[in-house]
């Protein structure tokens, strides 16, 4: 077969990967796209984002509807879950928005290469597929192959009993008891899935509160609250030790308070964090430098240490975030056409999609006083927000951090209802370095759940109206 030449290859089609294949293309580049799987999305489509949201959702609403409709007014009887069905909705969004990357490639004139990419030097890849070897060269290479779940040492995934978080989201029965080791976005996100499904949850976190200490401490408190009133159990600063074999699953053993305890389980899902898939390209073996925790280290260009050779999302340093990396991606083909490709790393949102939501953007108050930093705070709770009453959703708080001299706006955290949505407006006012005075003083439609973010601006002055 002839050799298939390229102005931009990239390797990885999950948000990335395909994203800045389309903005290749749109930019006049000839572009192709390469993943060994035939339905591109990467992680995030087939089996992480995706279709974790769409259990969430689900799950939420069952839980809404045995626990909490008929306080409402709304009574519908006895409530069951039919699990085949939950699954076969959440496989068919995932089937849709892969057939519509596939088709966006086509609009954009974007080759569709299914195989496995080796990188051979000097723009030049080995394609390897059912039918043989292909060669393909480019004149720009961006390695966009995402992550993979951490294996313990101790803990082999075996798919049944160990599992991560893609098994996670297809267990074909409800676990009688489940154990989650990790209190990130990951787990604790599973956990709620299963947990509103019938399952006894105990989750186990090396560290003293949720989401590894990304955000803010009060806010990752308060969802600690929330969700013990959910019937979640959390073992915080625990370390986990063993398992040991039991009839129907195993115990984990670990240490907490200098005790040891153990927790029976039929199943244990390890949610301990991502690592970067960045070996077996032949990468490193070309002169391409990698930092200690095998991510891919690139200059302002996302160029690696070889020429022609770029990298983006979760292989390089930087949050394991799908929106990033396709930032990451639109950024690097931008600055490969000569313009000003940006990525503000410090704007970047982050969400825990559990019920309520946890989302945050800047920096912690944490942060903010280990960095001597002079801040002012604003907070609005959802319980004296309309809208949220209405919604009996009332959990949870808005909270605005600005420096204290100039007014501007350095942190964004939000725990409760819509959060991820809400989110964005104090991102946007970040990424324009505006000041809670600007949040404040833009008119909100009442009634509606961002008057909690406006009065948070304003709490920041001490002007709160509603608090």
């Amino acid at each position: 077969m002839a050799e298939q030449n390229y102005d931009v290859l990239v390797i990885g089609a999950g948000p990335g990967g395909y994203v800045a294949a389309i903005r290749a293309a749109q930019l006049g580049f000839k572009t192709g796209c390469v993943d060994k799987h035939d339905k591109f999305g990467g992680t995030c489509l087939r089996v992480g984002c995706i279709p974790s949201k769409a259990l969430l959702d689900a799950s939420e609403k069952f839980a809404q509807a045995r626990d909490h409709y008929a306080s409402l007014g709304i009574k519908l009887g006895s409530v069951t879950l039919d699990l085949p069905t939950m699954l076969a909705r959440k496989d068919k969004i995932v089937e849709q928005l892969t057939a519509g990357i596939t088709g966006l490639l086509k609009k954009n004139k974007i080759d569709k290469l299914v195989g496995t990419a080796r990188l051979l030097g000097a723009g030049k890849v080995e394609l390897t597929t059912p039918a043989g070897a292909q060669m393909l060269s480019a004149k720009h290479i961006i390695i966009a192959t995402g992550s993979t779940p951490v294996e313990l040492p101790t803990l082999k995934f075996d798919g049944q009993t160990i599992i991560n978080s893609n098994h996670a989201l297809s267990l074909q029965s409800v676990p009688q008891r489940l154990v989650v080791i990790g209190a990130g976005a990951i787990g604790l996100e599973m956990a709620s899935v299963w947990a509103r499904l019938g399952s006894e949850v105990t989750v186990l976190e090396m560290l003293p509160t949720l989401c590894g200490g990304l955000a803010d401490a009060e806010a990752a408190r308060a969802l600690e609250k929330a969700l013990t009133k959910q019937g979640l159990n959390f073992y915080l600063e625990a370390k986990f030790t063993h398992t040991t074999p039991a009839a129907d699953g195993v115990n984990v053993h670990f240490e907490w308070e200098g005790k040891t305890q153990s927790v029976p389980a039929n199943v244990v899902l390890v949610a301990v964090g991502r690592k970067p898939y960045s070996e077996g390209l032949g990468a490193r073996e070309l002169g391409v430098q990698y930092d200690p925790k095998g991510r891919i280290l690139v200059d302002s260009h996302f160029q690696t240490t070889v020429p022609g050779m770029y990298a983006i999302g979760d292989v390089i340093p930087g949050p394991m975030l799908a929106h990033k990396a396709e930032e990451d991606g639109i950024a690097c083909v931008e600055l490969l056409a000569g313009q000003a490709g940006h990525v503000d790393y410090a704007a970047v949102p982050a969400v825990v999609y559990t019920a309520p939501e946890l989302a945050w953007v800047g920096l912690t108050q944490e942060q903010c006083t280990a960095a001597g930093r002079n801040v002012k705070i604003g907070k609005f709770a959802f319980r004296a927000n309309g809208r949220a009453l209405c919604m009996d959703e009332t959990d949870g708080f808005v909270k605005i951090i600005a420096d204290a001299q100039t007014d501007r706006i350095l942190g964004g955290h939000i725990i409760g209802p819509h959060a991820s949505s809400l989110l964005a407006e104090i991102a946007a006012v970040m990424a324009f370095g505006g000041s809670s005075e600007d949040l404040a003083r833009t008119c909100h439609a009442h009634p509606t759940l961002p008057e909690a973010v406006k009065e948070a601006a304003m709490a920041v002055d001490g002007r709160a109206i509603h608090s």
